[in-house]
């Protein structure tokens, strides 16, 4: 039976996904000093999908052309909590294929990513005090730190917001701080999500302050898990707040690229977003 483009890319990328995760198990059980998988291997693992009737196969596993205006600002993101092995796996495929800045996961899978995600330009971001932002200063930091230790570059942590809307400038401050020594400590990026829908426009303006003050990078706008998502009008006053000096991630409800393009136009210079495939591929206007 001869197989039309799409059935066969559809195996392609399970039968990948299926190397990606064997090629970690392997990797981690594999005796010291054993000879690493090389893409001769690769190749020699999806020769099912030659017999299949697939006329060619790319020795770099995800890779893909795409048009990159937007890939390289896109988080590519799964925080659902009941996300699966496999489902984690097909995101860093995604992001491999597409060339995405980063995947956005859950700690429990920073260890994972970082595995499958290894010779690639992929970065691996995760989250902190997620979703409520109300951990103790000191988890919050151990948090982070452990997610580096398993490989996370990049650190999304949730502000406190009740502290924050206590006016408790002095712990808030403090709570950004501690995750921010920790990243610099292991040359991670931090990312501080203020969960915009739940402030005045006072607090928003002292909690893009208070981050920067205590040494973070980006500002983020929501978890995605709150009352609302991203809004031009909260990027546009995050950025003006900060500067040009700190970066500006736009998160929750982006499913569009004219969402998208509308946050950069605002001030965002990283989005984050689960639907970035249908993102990046929908037309430019």
């Amino acid at each position: 039976m001869k197989l039309d483009d799409t059935a066969l890319e559809r195996i392609i990328e399970r039968v990948t996904r299926q190397v990606l995760l064997e090629v970690r198990e392997q990797g981690t059980d594999s005796a010291p000093g054993a000879k690493p998988l090389d893409a001769g291997d690769y190749l020699h693992r999806v020769q099912p999908v030659v017999h299949a009737g697939a006329d060619r196969i790319a020795a770099t596993l995800g890779a893909a052309p795409t048009d990159g205006s937007l890939s390289h600002l896109i988080d590519h993101t799964l925080l659902k909590a009941d996300a699966t092995q496999d489902q984690i796996a097909q995101l860093c495929y995604e992001a491999r294929k597409f060339g995405f800045a980063s995947v956005c996961v859950n700690p429990s899978w920073v260890k994972l990513c970082a595995d499958l995600l290894k010779g690639s330009e992929v970065l691996v971001c995760t989250v902190v005090g997620f979703p409520l932002g109300a951990t103790s200063p000191e988890a919050k930091a151990f948090e982070a730190q452990k997610a580096i230790r398993d490989g996370a570059t990049e650190v999304d942590m949730v502000i406190n917001v009740g502290a924050l809307k206590s006016r408790d400038w002095e712990l808030v401050e403090g709570d950004v701080a501690g995750v921010a020594r920790v990243c610099r400590a292991g040359g991670a990026i931090l990312k501080v999500i203020i969960e915009a829908a739940l402030l005045t426009d006072e607090e928003k303006v002292a909690a893009c302050q208070l981050a920067k003050v205590a040494g973070a990078d980006f500002v983020k706008t929501s978890t995605g898990f709150g009352p609302g998502g991203a809004t031009a009008e909260d990027v546009a006053l995050m950025r003006y707040v900060v500067g040009a000096e700190m970066g500006v991630k736009a998160a929750g409800g982006i499913r569009t690229r004219a969402d998208a393009e509308r946050m950069i136009e605002a001030g965002a210079d990283r989005i984050g977003a689960s639907a970035s495939v249908k993102i990046i591929q929908e037309p430019e206007p």
